[in-house]
């Protein structure tokens, strides 16, 4: 209550208000929140003032309330039936693809890459993935790999990229390569976008009558695809897949589930490969010379003499399913399988678009037992179980130890509750009333010299109701396919006799790939084979006209309409083929750095600062260290890092051949030169002349480094004082006729000030901005860091990286709204396209990289190029345009795994996964799937026809944000 002197103030001004405690404040407490907020608030920590005691009895039940993995004491679990959703470890959410690929090292020889059989560029595509440049990760990863997305889903990649990574070697392991590449081109999928040739290459119209070859492609596997995919990137424009199924896809389709590998990512992959030209004939099968008279079948010889193919490529598989020899007779009437046959009916049964016929999958029921212990038994033992299965048992004749299972495969089954037992060899087995009722196996032992044998005399038999053989595949030596191939001839092994590098049999014409060469046992093996052959058939086929091709491998990668986006510009004079380049900083310290940068790709390079030889400096170390804004991040990813480096200790002379020779070298590039002097006329006027006599497309004027050279009238000295830099900027112009930038200090009042006085000066633009000046950190007792010498001594540095985006976006747009047009040179925090497009979008003409190349290497343009042009691209689609630049609207999800509505349809709310409400929840959802048809589960996408630009592709140019 407000009063002066005794009775009520109507007056509010400050000289008569007087507030006074009256009777009713002390009935009310508005310094505590209502109730209903305290309640909530009562779930926030305390600080604890005593040790708490809870007892053991009262933790169990409240772990098993809260418990989100699995209790060990259940020995099943809910049952799969019919339920065919994803179940794969790696997959991964953006969040948690994000989280991964910063862990990334960014090895320079990386050995995961040399892991992997298609020689997939993993650091790259990581590197994308952590810029949230998802099209650029997927362009790498489909460049070597046309099966990527597969491969991303069952690749063993603990054998082969992941058991590389260097990180194995930590505390917190690997990096989970196979679920980045998998959200990476699912991403990819999602936008829709057509395959086409290398832009760069002749078009096919011109390309010579060697390139109309007829090529036949056996088999619609992995291999085929591959191989058909680099020789239609080639330009090879009559290329025919024959197939003998009425499905596409191979084993992709056939013998991996669908929880693995939805038949939607076959499709998908196939399409890319039909984007590009390449045909499919179905219904035809490889078969022995007496059918010759049956349209559907063919031999080796008939295609290359009847049909005049010229080259040929074998991708059949091993169609022949190996069985116990112990075991004959009993067939899939009676309960018994192999694995081809019950993976095959799950497949029909379970994938839709597979086939146009309708399926239903094998019933089981009581015990299964899958015989083997690679993956494919593993697949067998989890699929029995979504076919009715109450218990499933592997039983193979090693141990653990000897398990030809990757630990993706074991551990799935293990968690669904399967059982495993060890050496045991099959030895008979009993029926029934026609159908099996059990088996009896005998004990397998290992001897010193590791020989494996049987002893009889230890027997088991264990009650069962279905088998399932997984001993492998082979080509029959009798079988139809096998006669059909002849006049190639086969190894004592009974695999065709093949060169391993070029993939090619003893005919000339006829190569080989996959599981048929006997020596590629995985998808992404029978890739490399069909990449390999492809190459080598080329060769072949490009020598019959008389061309010869190097033995080098040079196939062209993946592209699509959006790398034809132009984000070449003109900048004050200037045509940059790109808005990306190297800032004036470490990255050019030499000019062997520039020009493997420009090799790289970068548009241009601002030279490290030289000064006159008067002003030479000899700098400290350490000068370069890491931020502290990153916490306690050691290796890449770095958000920040302080200097106190000065300017390049190489001489003037040293800076002015280094001009020459790289204009000379790289006519298209744009060479800027760096400079600094004090406040002289004479000393800027000899430098610059010096500068353009040499070559130099324009110049940039330091005006603005933060530490070091003040003390001697330069850089920072001179470009706080809007009067000095007008004056220094008019001394210039005088001097040369070459277009040149002011380069702006952060550590300003307005910044907006130091850009006017150079725009009146003269100057055709500026640079904004240097780092920022600041003291990185302090040790426990009180020594700087970085410090130098015995008295460690320190002075303040340069921030820069991510850490000062925000400051460097604030002063671009300003000085781009008060200059309208003025070319701004945009430094500070740029580490990926996302982050150069929000400066492009602020005004920037072009942008200048330095931190996040101390975080990796020069290489980084390739995902700068992509990543900008897939940005522009997608701005033009209209089915996109609820997207957030690369990144699609993010679904509800666990593990990476969407959650269906189903629970909430089912019950009209959602349970949480957690506790007794995810048992719940799984029991919900079991029951559901049993009602089921899994072909009615999921919904087969349209992949074509793609997205078109609906609207203009935008380009690279001068955009300005208006605050209001």
């Amino acid at each position: 209550k407000i009063k002066r002197g005794g009775g009520t103030c109507i007056c509010t001004c400050a000289n008569c208000i007087k507030i006074q405690f009256t009777e009713d404040m002390s009935q009310t407490c508005i310094s505590r929140d209502p109730p209903d907020i305290e309640s909530l608030l009562a779930l926030n920590p305390k600080v604890p003032r005593y040790a708490k005691a809870v007892s053991t009895k009262t933790t169990k039940d409240a772990r098993k309330h809260w418990k989100r993995n699995q209790d060990k004491s259940c020995s099943t679990c809910t049952s799969k039936e019919k339920n065919f959703d994803d179940i794969k470890h790696t997959t991964l959410s953006e969040r948690a693809a994000l989280r991964e690929a910063t862990r990334c090292l960014k090895c320079a020889d990386a050995p995961c890459q040399k892991s992997c059989p298609t020689q997939l560029d993993i650091k790259a595509f990581i590197t994308s993935i952590a810029n949230k440049n998802y099209y650029g990760a997927a362009k790498a990863i489909f460049s070597d790999n046309p099966l990527g997305l597969t491969c991303g889903m069952v690749c063993p990649t603990s054998d082969l990229c992941v058991g590389g990574c260097n990180l194995y070697a930590t505390e917190e392991g690997p990096i989970n390569i196979g679920g980045l590449q998998q959200f990476a081109t699912e991403v990819f999928k999602k936008m829709k976008l057509p395959q086409i040739r290398d832009p760069s290459l002749p078009p096919l119209n011109e390309l010579p009558e060697s390139y109309h070859a007829k090529i036949g492609l056996i088999g619609c596997g992995p291999a085929s695809i591959s191989c058909g995919t680099f020789l239609a990137r080639l330009g090879y424009q009559n290329i025919i897949i024959i197939e003998k199924e009425l499905f596409v896809g191979g084993l992709s389709s056939s013998e991996i589930p669908q929880y693995r590998l939805p038949y939607d990512v076959v499709s998908f992959e196939i399409q890319l490969m039909k984007d590009l030209g390449v045909k499919m004939v179905l219904g035809r099968e490889l078969y022995e010379h007496k059918h010759y008279e049956k349209n559907s079948t063919f031999t080796i010889s008939k295609l290359l003499n009847d049909e005049h193919y010229e080259a040929l490529f074998i991708g059949i598989g091993l169609p022949n399913a190996k069985y116990s020899d112990r075991i004959d007779g009993p067939t899939v009437d009676y309960g018994y399988y192999s694995s081809k046959e019950f993976l095959l009916a799950v497949s029909l049964a379970s994938k839709p678009g597979m086939c146009g016929q309708i399926a239903t999958l094998p019933k089981m029921y009581g015990n299964v037992i899958v015989l083997g212990a690679g993956d494919t038994a593993f697949d067998c033992a989890t699929s029995a179980l979504r076919c009715g299965a109450e218990k499933v048992y592997v039983m193979f004749r090693r141990g653990f130890t000897n398990m030809r299972a990757v630990p993706e495969e074991v551990d799935l089954a293990k968690e669904e509750k399967c059982e495993f037992i060890p050496f045991m060899t099959p030895n008979q087995i009993f029926l029934k009333n026609e159908h099996i009722s059990g088996i009896e196996f005998c004990k397998s032992e290992q001897k010193s010299n590791g020989e494996w044998t049987d002893d009889k005399q230890q027997t088991f038999r264990l009650n069962v109701d279905f088998i399932i053989t997984a001993f492998g595949s082979y080509l029959k030596h009798y079988a139809p396919a096998r006669d059909g191939m002849e006049p190639v001839t086969f190894n004592k092994s009974g695999f065709p006799e093949i060169d391993p590098e070029t993939m090619q049999t003893n005919l000339p014409n006829v190569w080989v790939g996959g599981d048929l060469t006997g020596t590629s046992y995985t998808t992404v093996e029978a890739v490399n084979d069909g990449k390999q052959a492809a190459w080598h058939m080329h060769r072949y086929l490009q020598s019959l006209h008389g061309i010869s091709i190097p033995l080098e491998p040079k196939l062209p990668q993946f592209y699509t309409p959006v790398d034809n986006v132009d984000i070449s510009l003109e900048v004050a004079g200037l045509k940059f083929e790109n808005p990306f380049g190297l800032a004036s900083a470490t990255p050019t310290t030499s000019s062997a750095m520039i020009r493997r940068a420009f090799e790289a790709g970068w548009s241009f390079a601002v030279t490290k600062t030289f000064t006159l030889d008067k002003d030479i400096v000899t700098n400290v170390s350490p000068r370069i260290v890491r931020g502290t804004t990153s916490g306690h991040l050691f290796g890449p990813g770095q958000s920040a890092f302080l200097n106190i480096e000065l300017v390049s200790e190489k001489t003037a002379a040293y800076w002015l051949q280094s001009v020459y020779e790289l204009k000379r070298d790289f006519p298209n590039k744009i060479v800027i030169a760096s400079l600094m002097c004090g406040y002289s006329q004479e000393d800027w006027t000899e430098l610059c002349q010096a500068s353009e006599k040499a070559g130099a497309d324009a110049l940039e004027l330091n005006l603005s480094c933060p530490h070091g050279m003040g003390e001697r009238g330069m850089g920072l000295a001179c470009g706080q004082d809007p009067e000095l830099v007008r004056q220094i900027c008019c001394w210039v112009r005088q001097a040369v006729k070459i277009p040149f930038f002011a380069k702006m200090t952060p550590n300003v009042t307005e910044i907006v000030t130091i850009a006017t006085a150079a725009k009146e000066g003269g100057a055709d633009g500026v640079t904004a901005i240097n780092t920022v000046s600041g003291l990185m950190g302090v040790r426990g007792n009180g020594s700087p860091w970085p410090s130098v010498g015995i008295e460690r001594k320190t002075t303040y540095g340069g921030v820069s990286g991510n850490a000062i985006r925000p400051i460097a976006l604030r002063d671009v747009s300003s000085i781009a709204r008060a200059l309208p047009g003025f070319p701004i040179l945009a430094a500070g925090g740029i580490d990926s396209a996302d982050a150069a497009l929000q400066f492009l979008n602020c005004g920037a003409s072009v942008v200048q990289v330095c931190s996040a190349i101390h975080n990796q290497e020069y290489t980084l343009i390739e995902d700068y190029i992509t990543g900008l042009k897939c940005l522009l691209y997608l701005q033009s689609i209209d089915e996109l345009s609820s997207w957030d630049g690369q990144c699609p609207p993010t679904d509800k999800h666990q593990k990476g795994k969407v959650i269906t509505p189903v629970i909430k349809n089912i019950i009209g709310k959602s349970l949480p996964e957690f506790g007794p409400y995810l048992a719940e929840k799984e029991e919900l959802i079991s029951s559901y799937k049993k009602t089921t048809d899994p072909l009615n589960d999921f919904y087969p996408e349209y992949h074509r026809p793609p997205y078109r630009p609906t609207k203009r592709v935008p380009q690279v140019k001068v955009r300005i944000i208006i605050y209001n």
